[in-house]
């Protein structure tokens, strides 16, 4: 009697439906699958076929352009692609060239059961009823389904992918499927939860798009040419599917390698030249292996961003020319994002920072690189329990003749004169002394101020001699110490010292002018003081410690 009763009870539920769908029952489902289509474009950014879409379709696969060339590293042309070249799922659905799924059975066991969720909600079935008609069958089986079906509705749904992983090797690479990494030309290495591999992606040519995280630049295995130029453009976009969940705000650049020619009197003629972002970059130039930029762009959720990274290479120039930049992206809203305006940002207690191009080799040439204005932040970290309270850095220790500390040749050198010429082109030897300050006033006929400080320096708020106490913010010379001098024969000491700052962030500014040549004309306020010619300039190397 039950069976009897269920039977007609579903018979009269199928004719209730029916009589409330009359003749407009073609028009409703062509409004159903427009809101379900609305839902894929809004969603995802493409529309599928929405009858069809998760199912085999053995028809003749084509080509999809779009995928082979569009960004650095994707499959040639002749490679068969998915049949919906509007569609970044396809991969991840049988087709006819049966692809291997890469995604684990604890994965792959809620297809289905995903798939009916997903259509429920996009309104297919529920929309299948008039308006008028408040009786809903369907509106809440979405419900139903088991909560581990809606944490994940889709076998290795990409935009839970592209996650930052390490290599056995010790190399940054990005989480995703087999096929993908092959997909973008990546060379697996190593493991990743789910049957994801640790993909390392790596592009070696000029004139690229760069659109994942983790990704090594590499120069050419060919020798570069000069003149020439060599670029990379790193795009941003939340529209694309591997970065479709996290937004970026910065592009951190490691330079794992890098080489270039050495600057002529500081001024660069190989240069290294960053575009796009809204940071203020400096040209650099000549070795940096080991250094690192944060470089701040508006949020790609917002505002869609391409940066340009770019080598240009001088004619004339023996050199040589090589490079391994590793680009990450960082989202925004991530922990370790560097402050606004910090090119550079250390995240331990303990660590060395280098202006760029320093070297530990001895040199009589010019490595300090002119034009630089930038900021160098540190991370208060816990010492001991507690936040630090200070930092204090002191010269680093160089054993292969290097000068750890020469940021412009002292005012000693500026010896009293009768005339500013006699002043700026004396070149008597240079003591080892430090410098502070900005000028300093001479006590000759006629009177007249000369820089110390001024035009190029290593700034640090309420520097302070670790053992005396002496304060200064301003340091230069070939010896770091706060201590002043008298007057221009005695501008600072010849030791160097641990300095240390208790302003919080820390952080320091290094900043040079455009020229190492002397400073005879005054023309404030831009030139407000006469200085010296400087000589072999190398720039700064410090350990610092918080404490």
């Amino acid at each position: 009697m039950s069976t009897v009763s269920l039977i007609l009870c579903l018979a009269l539920m199928l004719h209730v439906t029916s009589a409330c769908d009359g003749p407009n029952e073609q028009q409703q489902l062509a409004a159903s699958r427009q809101q379900s289509d609305e839902y894929f474009a809004n969603a995802y950014g493409f529309t599928p076929e929405t009858w069809s879409a998760f199912s085999y379709q053995p028809s003749n696969p084509y080509y999809a352009p779009e995928y082979s060339g569009h960004y650095e590293g994707r499959t040639s042309l002749n490679s068969l692609q998915p049949i919906n070249e509007n569609n970044p799922f396809n991969k991840y659905f049988a087709n006819s060239n049966n692809v291997e799924v890469e995604q684990s059975q604890a994965e792959n066991r809620f297809l289905l059961g995903g798939l009916g969720a997903n259509l429920i909600n996009t309104g297919i079935f529920n929309n299948r009823f008039t308006p008028a008609n408040t009786w809903r069958p369907f509106q809440n089986l979405a419900n139903r389904f088991p909560a581990a079906i809606t944490l994940n509705p889709n076998i290795g749904d990409p935009l839970t992918t592209f996650d930052a992983c390490k290599s056995p090797t010790g190399e940054d690479g990005i989480c995703v499927p087999g096929s993908i990494c092959s997909l973008f030309r990546g060379r697996p290495s190593g493991s990743c939860v789910f049957g994801k591999v640790c993909c390392i992606n790596t592009i070696t040519t000029c004139g690229g798009t760069v659109t994942l995280n983790n990704t090594f630049w590499q120069s050419p295995s060919t020798a570069v040419n000069s003149p020439s130029t060599c670029a990379l453009t790193v795009r941003m976009d939340t529209k694309l599917v591997e970065q479709i969940k996290r937004p970026i705000c910065q592009v951190r650049l490691d330079f794992i390698s890098f080489t270039t020619a050495q600057p002529t009197v500081g001024t660069c003629s190989d240069t290294f030249v960053v575009g796009g972002s809204a940071s203020s970059t400096p040209v650099i130039c000549g070795d940096n292996t080991g250094q690192h930029m944060y470089l701040d762009v508006p949020s790609s959720a917002i505002t869609p961003t391409d940066i340009q990274l770019m080598f240009s290479f001088a004619a004339g120039v023996t050199a040589t020319r090589s490079w391994n930049i590793k680009i990450a992206m960082l989202p925004c809203g991530a922990s370790y994002l560097a402050p606004v305006d910090c090119l550079q940002y250390f995240s331990s207690a303990t660590g060395k920072v280098k202006s760029f191009n320093w070297q530990d080799v001895t040199s009589t040439a010019t490595r300090q690189l002119n034009n630089q204005n930038y900021n160098i932040c540190f991370r208060t970290e816990l010492v001991s329990g507690q936040r630090a309270t200070q930092m204090c850095v002191s010269i680093c220790t160089v054993t292969n003749g290097g000068d750890a500390f020469y940021i412009t040749t002292p005012a000693a050198v500026v010896t009293a004169a009768t005339t500013f010429l006699t002043v700026v082109t004396t070149t008597a030897g240079a003591t080892s002394q430090s410098n502070v300050g900005t000028t300093v006033s001479s006590t000759g006929n006629p009177a007249f101020v000369v820089a110390t400080c001024l035009y190029d320096f290593l700034q640090i708020a309420s520097g302070q001699d670790a053992t005396t106490g002496v304060e200064a913010d301003r340091f230069c010379g070939n010896q770091l110490n706060p201590a002043r001098g008298a007057d221009l024969l005695n501008p600072g000491l010849a030791t160097s010292t641990q300095v240390c700052t208790s302003i919080r962030p820390f952080r320091m500014t290094f900043k040079t002018d455009g020229t190492e040549a002397a400073i005879a004309a005054v023309t404030p306020p831009t030139v407000p003081a006469v200085a010296g010619a400087d000589a072999a300039n190398t720039g700064f190397c410090l350990d610092y410690q918080e404490k």
